[in-house]
């Protein structure tokens, strides 16, 4: 028994070194279609082009689909390639031209999104914030009625002491009923300039009389009033990450357009040369 483990151990150790395993690397060759060669990589590549629903599937049921697509696209392109019409052949040098820009420009804007670039865009953003004209924001309620004998009913239940909130969820007709009518903060400009004007009257807390506008009948609800602050940075990280990108991208191309030599040759061309198909007709 002993005997024949060590055996069946030894056989192993002697195999491992018989028979190497094959190179993984993503020159590997896994099939050939002529002389053209598709590698491991060409393969791994197309995985990660395919949908999301292809997601879950294993590796070994893709595998030797995606080889098999990759030898009938490579079967395709060798057969079909000196068909191309000139339309055909300029869209496959737009695409890849293309591809390669968005390649640069992709590098340059991750690049440009560092911790340190971001709170340094953030301190910029808050200092700008607080040196601007303070901007009044204000936390207010309403119930909007479409009729007269609604309006005199929300005004009744409100002068009987019942809660705005309930009120509120009973008769509006706007989308925030739900919510007591709570419309929460905004500043000016934000609201129709009647509305505007009704809130900016209230103190906190106080409750107007009804106010027209074209959508209505409001009763309106002061509830806070605050100097606007700067967010924080969770609520414009994006924003900033965007705008650093933007910037990056844009001092690259400017950085390649100054050491260029570009001659712009369109402009004594008439632009409904653009609609003409029959210039691709060979």
């Amino acid at each position: 028994m002993f005997k024949n483990a060590s055996f069946v151990a030894a056989t192993a150790i002697f195999a491992s070194f018989a028979a190497p395993a094959l190179a993984q690397d993503a020159s590997t060759v896994v099939a050939r279609v002529g002389d053209a060669e598709i590698t491991l990589g060409h393969a791994i590549v197309l995985r990660g082009q395919l949908p999301q629903q292809f997601a879950q599937i294993p590796d070994e049921t893709l595998f030797p689909a995606l080889i098999e697509q990759l030898i009938e696209q490579e079967l395709l392109a060798q057969t079909h390639a000196p068909e191309l019409t000139l339309g055909e052949r300029l869209m496959l040098e737009n695409e890849s031209r293309n591809f390669i820009a968005n390649t640069a420009l992709a590098g340059v804007a991750n690049a440009a999104v560092t911790e340190e670039a971001i709170n340094t865009a953030y301190e910029a953003y808050v200092a700008a914030f607080s040196e601007g004209e303070p901007v009044t924001e204000y936390n207010a309620a309403h119930i909007l009625v479409r009729e007269e004998e609604a309006r005199d009913e929300v005004v009744a239940a409100l002068a009987e002491g019942r809660e705005f909130a309930e009120v509120a969820q009973e008769f509006s007709v706007d989308g925030s009923a739900q919510q007591g009518g709570d419309l929460g903060w905004f500043s000016a400009g934000m609201m129709i300039p009647t509305f505007q004007e009704a809130v900016e009257a209230l103190e906190p807390g106080e409750i107007s009389e009804p106010v027209e506008t074209q959508f209505g009948w409001h009763v309106i609800n002061l509830i806070e009033v605050r100097d606007a602050s700067a967010p924080p940075l969770a609520e414009v990280q994006e924003e900033l990450a965007a705008e650093l990108q933007r910037e990056a991208t844009r001092a690259m191309i400017a950085e390649l357009r100054e050491g260029a030599e570009i001659e712009n040759l369109s402009e004594d061309l008439e632009p409904a040369l653009l609609s003409q198909r029959d210039l691709l007709d060979e």
